[in-house]
C-alpha cells in the first residue's frame, strides 16, 4: 500500500512540473526559468532532489533518485507571457504553502485543456496596427505621414493572414512566408495607387509583429545562463523566421519589379 501511494505521489509531482513546463515553453518563456519553475514546485511537493532537463521541443524530468522518469514533447511555441506568469505566480504560491500540490495540477491541467482566458484576435489585430504604425516612425528617418495609416493596415492584415494559414499548415515557417508575400503585394499595390507612398516604410513597420524580437532575447538570455544547447535553438529558429519573412518579401519584390 505504501509503494502504490508513492507511486502515486511521485506521478503526480512528474504529471504537474511536466504540464507546467510544457505550458511555460508554448508561451515564450526561457529555459532556465522553465528549471527552476519545475524544480520549486517538485521541492515544495516534498521530492528533495528533482532532476530536470529542459530543452525548446522538450523536458526530461525524474524523481527518487532517477526510479520514476518522464519526458514531455513541445511542438508549439508561442509568445504568451500572461501565461509563463500564471504557471510561475502557482509554483510560488505552493513553495509558500498558500495552495496544495493537487490544486497546483488541477489549475495547470485547467489551462492545458484551454482554460487561460487569451486576448480575442479583434484586440490582438488592433495591437499589431498600433504596432506596424509606431515602429514606422521609429525606424525610417526619412517617412511621410501618408505610411502611417498605410503600414497600420497592411500589418493588420499582415497578422491575421499569419494566425489563419497557420492553423492550416504543419510546415513550420510557411505562414511566415505567406503573410510576408500577402503585406508586400498589399503595399506594391498601394505605392502604385498612392505615388506619394513608400513601399520601404510601409513594410518596415508591418512586418514588425512578426519579427522575432523576443526569441532572439530570449535566445541571449538561455546563453548567458549557460544553456548552450537551449540558446542555439532558439537562435536558429528565430532566424529561419527572419530569413521566412525576408523570402516572403523578395520573392513579390522580384516578380513585381518593384
Amino acid at each position: 500500500m505504501s509503494n502504490e501511494k508513492n507511486k502515486f505521489f511521485y506521478h503526480e509531482i512528474l504529471d504537474t512540473c511536466l504540464t507546467a513546463g510544457q505550458l511555460m515553453i508554448e508561451g515564450g518563456s526561457e529555459m532556465y526559468r522553465v528549471e527552476d519553475t519545475m524544480v520549486r514546485i517538485a521541492k515544495s511537493a516534498g521530492e528533495p532532489d528533482p532532476r530536470v532537463f529542459v530543452i525548446p521541443t522538450g523536458i526530461f524530468m525524474s524523481l527518487d533518485h532517477g526510479n520514476y522518469c518522464q519526458s514531455i514533447l513541445v511542438h508549439e511555441r508561442n509568445i504568451n507571457l500572461e501565461l509563463v506568469d500564471r504557471i510561475n505566480s502557482l509554483s510560488r504560491a505552493l513553495a509558500e504553502k498558500k495552495i496544495s500540490l493537487s490544486q497546483v495540477k488541477a489549475e495547470v491541467f485547467k489551462i492545458a485543456r484551454g482554460g487561460f482566458p487569451i486576448f480575442p484576435l479583434w484586440l490582438q489585430t488592433i495591437g499589431a496596427a498600433v504596432l506596424s504604425a509606431t515602429l514606422m516612425v521609429m525606424f525610417m528617418d526619412n517617412y511621410d505621414w501618408v505610411d502611417f495609416p498605410a503600414a497600420a493596415g497592411v500589418g493588420a492584415i499582415g497578422f491575421v493572414s499569419f494566425h489563419y494559414f497557420k492553423r492550416f499548415t504543419k510546415v513550420k515557417y510557411l505562414a511566415e512566408l505567406v503573410a510576408a508575400m500577402i503585406m508586400t503585394t498589399i503595399a506594391v499595390g498601394l505605392v502604385h495607387i498612392f505615388p506619394a507612398m513608400i513601399t520601404d516604410s510601409i513594410l518596415t513597420g508591418a512586418l514588425m509583429p512578426l519579427v522575432p524580437g523576443l526569441a532572439l532575447t530570449n535566445a541571449l538570455r538561455d546563453l548567458f545562463k549557460g544553456d548552450l544547447l537551449s540558446g542555439m535553438v532558439k537562435i536558429c529558429e528565430a532566424l529561419l523566421t527572419t530569413f521566412a519573412l525576408g523570402g516572403g518579401v523578395g520573392i513579390v519584390l522580384k516578380f513585381l519589379g518593384a
